[in-house]
């Protein structure tokens, strides 16, 4: 089974951290991820780009409307994400529970979502 892994901050909550506290936090970041690929078990891992650059595409009178930003109204952002494959929810649990968002980064509104994918189309 394949799981989706949403790592969400709280802009706000970043925002009020110093550069020299986001950088000791984020500075963690990689030697986590390397243990969290050493499982063989992630397919995919990547951040997202800067918020001022994301575009929201929804439909509007039959055409194809584009706006500016991210379209969920949340406190908590999607930062990154991963895929997982696993032989259990248990399994995928441990596998994400070693990614940064779940281990590091409460002062920052850190966390993890993990979604279980119903259909996954590889190339």
């Amino acid at each position: 089974m394949k799981y989706l892994g949403l790592a969400y901050y709280n802009p706000e909550k970043f925002a009020a951290m110093t550069p020299d506290e986001v950088e000791a936090l984020v500075s963690q970041c990689p030697a986590l991820d390397e243990t969290m690929r050493a499982t063989g078990k992630v397919l995919v891992s990547a951040s997202l780009g800067d918020l001022d650059t994301w575009s929201t595409l929804r439909p509007r009178s039959g055409r194809t409307h584009v706006s500016d930003g991210p379209y969920t109204e949340s406190k908590e952002v999607v930062g990154g994400l991963f895929i997982i494959e696993a032989d259990s929810h248990d399994e995928a649990l441990r596998i994400a529970s070693m990614h940064p968002a779940a281990t590091l980064g409460e002062e920052g509104g850190w966390a993890v979502e993990l979604i279980p994918l119903e259909f996954y189309l590889a190339r």
